[in-house]
């Protein structure tokens, strides 16, 4: 079965990149399905990025985190699907 990873990725409003990172770690689908995997990340500039894996292709639908509260965020949050082809 081919796998697809859902990459997200936020930058806070200065200084509010562990609300963002606190926000993305309280999101959870109303779906029933749970990811394979997931894992969230931090980076300079109050940037936060989430990856979940999910069983399917590319264009499989699947549960997306949301955008975060426009307060919180100083731009557009960034998406990205990338399906695995293996080693």
């Amino acid at each position: 079965m081919p796998t697809v990873a859902l990459m997200w990725e936020a930058r806070a409003v200065p200084g509010r990149g562990a609300e963002l990172l606190a926000w993305v770690r309280t999101q959870r689908s109303d779906d029933e399905r749970q990811p394979l995997r997931r894992e969230v990340f931090t980076a300079p500039e109050d940037r936060v990025l989430a990856i979940t894996w999910w069983e399917g292709s590319y264009e499989a639908v699947v549960p997306e985190l949301p955008d975060p509260p426009e307060d919180l965020v100083r731009r557009a949050v960034h998406r990205w699907r990338f399906e695995s082809v293996g080693e």
